[in-house]
């Protein structure tokens, strides 16, 4: 912990102090639900912990990433926070399908049996989230441009202490409603709660699971990377143009490979003027000279 301290900036502190609060509140309700026997809350603490794991699995991407390459991971360690990301979103994403779940749950089940207890809880909860919006708010938006990996990261935290914070409002809301004699008030706001988490997490679910499947880079059309190729191969001594593969390795690192064939530094001072044009700044060309056959 001292090392992570000492070598980690202003969010990855930030970061490990909102885990030890969720750690703390959670060890606490879930004492206080094995002592009077509220199986509410023994349930509510293990979902905290298991988003700690989450959270700390983000803080723990987010001190990797700062390794330099070695001769195992010759790209560096950045593509661990797209990882991070990718996995707190799978989590928010499993999270809406069980509120759901309980959703439709709330309403088969009597509406007496609803745990009114979980409102403290829930009060608490949303304090303690509150906290970490706050720390992650230039990062409260769903859709947002990545310019580096960690933003990924820290987007991905922001969206799951969002989350978590609906969903403890979505308690208070329902037990308050209840409490006013509206019928189906809890299969109502949990159903509200998991449509709004979904569609929180769905963006940057996308977005970095399709940088870690390799996608294109999305900010630059296919037929950008087509007219690209085109130039490249009719350039004089380009025998046959391969099919080009483009790819970011982290958001604002894009690494295509072409292959190619003859006049080595006038094709690749070509083809780096023409995709420079386009925006990709980091260009792998592999040239491949091939004999004609007489």
């Amino acid at each position: 912990m001292q090392k992570i301290t000492s070598y980690g900036n202003r969010q990855t502190k930030r970061l490990l102090l909102l885990i030890l609060l969720n750690v703390a509140y959670s060890s606490l309700e879930l004492f206080i639900g094995l002592l009077t026997g509220r199986i509410g809350l023994v349930s509510d603490a293990f979902h905290l912990t298991f988003g700690c794991g989450m959270l700390t699995f983000s803080l723990f991407a987010m001190v990797m990433a700062k390794r330099k390459a070695d001769d195992d991971y010759t790209y560096g360690h950045k593509r661990l926070e797209v990882l991070a990301a990718f996995t707190n979103t799978l989590f928010l994403l499993f999270l809406a399908f069980s509120l759901a779940v309980e959703a439709l749950h709330a309403f088969v089940q009597d509406e007496s049996e609803h745990k009114h207890y979980l409102i403290v809880s829930a009060v608490a909860n949303l304090c303690v989230n509150a906290m970490g919006v706050w720390f992650f708010r230039n990062y409260a938006r769903i859709s947002f441009v990545y310019r580096k990996a960690e933003d990924m990261n820290n987007h991905s935290i922001c969206l799951h202490v969002l989350s978590d914070s609906i969903r403890s409002a979505g308690v208070i809301l329902a037990s308050w409603l209840l409490a006013l004699g509206v019928k189906n008030a809890e299969t109502l706001c949990l159903g509200i709660v998991s449509v709004a988490v979904f569609f929180l997490a769905l963006p940057l679910f996308n977005a970095s699971g399709g940088l870690l499947l390799q996608m294109s880079p999305p900010g630059i059309s296919p037929s950008a990377f087509s007219k690209c190729l085109r130039q490249v191969g009719s350039l004089e001594g380009v025998l046959e143009c391969y099919r080009a593969r483009f790819w970011e390795l982290v958001p604002g690192f894009s690494n295509p490979q072409v292959k190619e064939g003859s006049d080595e530094q006038a094709i690749l001072k070509h083809a780096h003027s023409v995709y420079n044009d386009i925006g990709v700044r980091d260009l792998t060309v592999e040239l491949q000279t091939r004999a004609l056959s007489t």
